[in-house]
């Protein structure tokens, strides 16, 4: 390709060409890139993108969205090679949920794997009892709009009773698994120690997957000195989702 040189007039010509809208021109080539590494999300043989969704903000937690643009996001997300989408009946009162319900009817549910999380569904109201979360994962589906959950999550145990999660909450779960509506189920909280316990006290592959914030990130990776322990609990190979990777202004 023979060189436009600054100052000739093929250089002027090309200064004055319309050009394409600048998302327009990056979307373009973003299209035109490798699709995301993925990942298998240890013993599941779930194959995740290194990039998951995280769908609060459709709930509007962090500012109020225009929803046509929420579930707009979520398609460019899937077109760009996001497979995982996380969301919560927590974020927005439900909102989040809807909206991303809304979006995912469009995808083919093959090929993306949704998570969700019970026990939690307020700033301070949080109801871990079997009743609640079974019926929970019920009104989920119905939000979500599919036939069932990839991975289901306790949310924030560490406020709620741990032992009611070991005994009632996990077993309820274990029962829908057994139905078909969830496929993995997990546990989420900030104190790695809360994880722990309930860890040490339920049969190995109760717990799938564990997601894990802010322990994993440029200012704390206290995180990677339990690697052995969570091996060892998830038979060699531990499915941590992290969150919270960076911080972000």
């Amino acid at each position: 390709m023979k060189a436009t040189l600054p100052g000739s007039k093929a250089h002027h010509q090309l200064l004055r060409a319309p050009q394409r809208p600048y998302s327009t021109r990056c979307r373009a080539s973003l299209y035109t890139m490798h699709a995301l590494p993925r990942r298998l999300l240890g013993n599941t043989g779930l194959d995740v993108s290194v990039l998951g969704f995280g769908a609060s903000p459709l709930g509007g937690v962090f500012q109020e969205i225009n929803e046509a643009e929420g579930i707009k996001s979520v398609h460019e997300a899937f077109k760009l090679g996001i497979n995982f989408f996380d969301t919560s009946p927590f974020y927005g009162g439900t909102k989040s949920e809807t909206v991303l319900g809304k979006a995912l009817k469009d995808l083919p549910r093959d090929k993306i794997i949704v998570s969700t999380k019970v026990g939690r569904y307020g700033q301070e109201y949080f109801d871990f009892s079997a009743e609640r979360v079974t019926a929970s994962v019920q009104e989920s589906l119905q939000r979500l709009q599919i036939p069932y959950i990839d991975i289901i999550q306790c949310h924030d145990i560490e406020f709620g009773s741990l032992d009611q999660v070991i005994n009632e909450t996990l077993p309820a779960l274990q029962q829908l698994k057994a139905q078909g509506l969830v496929r993995f189920i997990g546990i989420t909280g900030l104190p790695l120690k809360a994880l722990q316990y309930v860890l040490d006290r339920v049969p190995t592959g109760t717990v799938d997957v564990i997601l894990s914030y802010c322990h994993y990130c440029l200012n704390d990776t206290s995180l990677q000195d339990q690697i052995p322990y969570f091996q060892e609990k998830q038979v060699r190979r531990p499915a941590v989702i992290l969150y919270h990777g960076v911080t972000q202004h």
